[in-house]
């Protein structure tokens, strides 16, 4: 079986970290590449000491999302940090050139997954992979999957919603099996008298 690659979209919000949770219980297989990928904003500054520091604060946010991988044995990851716009052209691009299966991503308010839905950027129109959106949990306590069609959208992305939500389980003590010291009286054998070793010892005395 061929080993996929899987991008995670990691951005600083929760949502971001659910959906990471969520590709590693459900999705990762053995042998498969969770790649980590940040981009931060375009900035229109020329200050190199600047581009620097975005750089180092989202492989260091990309580092924390490595923590949660670590957890699971024998997992695979790769961290990559590149600058681009907001919209998802950038990682529309970045997931094509990978060569990525899948691509996950959590489903907040100013997800970049709308605007990647709506917009005519070749490398969106182009993206060759499943995408799934990890939407907040609501107050259904299941998980539910489906497929959106967005409307005047050149994008021909499979693109699923998935909406979840932690399954709670009350603990459950098992119960208490009353322990029978001796469950057959008749089976206890009783010795009487003095050992054959005490007696022998007894007559060697004596002589």
């Amino acid at each position: 079986m061929d080993a996929r690659k899987i991008v995670v979209v990691v951005e600083d919000v929760d949502i971001a970290r659910t959906a990471l949770q969520w590709t590693l219980h459900n999705l990762l297989r053995y042998g498969d590449i969770i790649i980590l990928l940040h981009v931060f904003s375009i900035t229109r500054s020329r200050s190199k000491k600047k581009l620097r520091l975005l750089r180092l604060k989202g492989f260091q946010l990309a580092l924390s999302f490595q923590d949660n991988c670590n957890n699971f044995f024998n997992t695979k990851t790769e961290i990559v940090v590149t600058q681009g716009d907001q919209d998802g052209g950038k990682i529309a691009a970045m997931v094509t050139e990978i060569g990525a299966s899948t691509l996950v991503a959590g489903l907040h308010d100013h997800s970049f997954l709308y605007r990647l839905a709506m917009t005519h950027n070749k490398n969106a129109i182009n993206l060759n992979c499943k995408v799934l959106a990890i939407k907040q949990p609501t107050q259904l306590m299941v998980t539910r999957t489906r497929t959106i069609s967005f409307q005047d959208s050149s994008t021909n992305m499979d693109f699923s919603q998935i909406e979840i939500d932690a399954v709670s389980f009350s603990e459950v003590t098992p119960p208490k099996i009353p322990y029978q010291v001796c469950p057959d009286r008749h089976s206890i054998i009783w010795r009487s008298g003095r050992s054959r070793r005490s007696m022998v010892k007894k007559k060697l005395n004596s002589e």
